[in-house]
């Protein structure tokens, strides 16, 4: 015999997976790339089979959010690649990225109650800063050291694999997804403390009170 309660509670179980799957992706990935984020759910939404976002989300699946993503998409695809314009690219997006990283999550949990939705806002801005502040991090580190020429290429497609990939797992499989979404925020938390210990110790031994010179004996 069948148990529907059973079929609901596994129902609901895989939605609430996909729904955190979701919360966290949307804000995460859009730290990285918002324009990518935006374009790639977009594209998903309305032409992947078994995959539709909720609520209020699904505006993301318009020709109205769809190619103007995809064109700001192409701009930072060749903006990222020049180290001289990237920095810059990163500093101004703090700006966009954290505040539509916030709203992103908050619109993918779907019709809930507005506290609900003020929580994932908050879950998916702090996700959405630590991967920019990852991000930001790691291309300062690879500009410091003269390899930018080679780095900022290299990076920023990793970036984008990383971003369309993630996304697009989240779409086919949401508990791997989140799985891998839970590795990558343990990684980045890694690499910042790592960062920050590297910055702390280059910054006392620069500022590191020295001796006073000793007199010159007298001849």
């Amino acid at each position: 015999m069948i148990d529907p309660v059973g079929i609901a509670a596994g129902a609901d179980a895989a939605s609430l997976i996909g729904t955190l799957a979701l919360v966290l992706g949307a804000g995460w990935c859009a730290g990285i790339n918002l324009y990518a984020t935006l374009a790639v759910l977009g594209l998903l939404h309305r032409y992947a089979d078994g995959f539709a976002l909720p609520g209020e989300m699904a505006v993301l699946g318009s020709n109205w959010v769809i190619w103007p993503a995809v064109f700001m998409y192409l701009v930072e695809f060749f903006t990222d690649k020049v180290p001289a314009i990237d920095s810059l690219w990163d500093t101004v997006h703090t700006f966009i990225r954290i505040p539509a990283g916030a709203v992103l999550a908050g619109m993918a949990v779907g019709e809930v109650p507005l506290e609900m939705q003020l929580a994932a806002g908050i879950l998916g801005g702090t996700l959405a800063l630590g991967s920019h502040a990852t991000k930001s991090t790691t291309r300062m580190a690879a500009h410091s050291t003269g390899t930018s020429p080679v780095a900022s290429p290299s990076l920023s497609l990793a970036e984008d694999v990383l971003v369309v990939g993630t996304i697009g797992l989240i779409a086919a499989n949401p508990m791997l997804a989140l799985l891998v979404l839970v590795v990558m925020l343990a990684a980045a938390v890694l690499l910042m403390w790592t960062f920050w210990r590297v910055a702390r110790r280059v910054w006392r031994t620069l500022f590191r009170r020295r001796p006073p010179a000793k007199p010159a004996p007298a001849t």
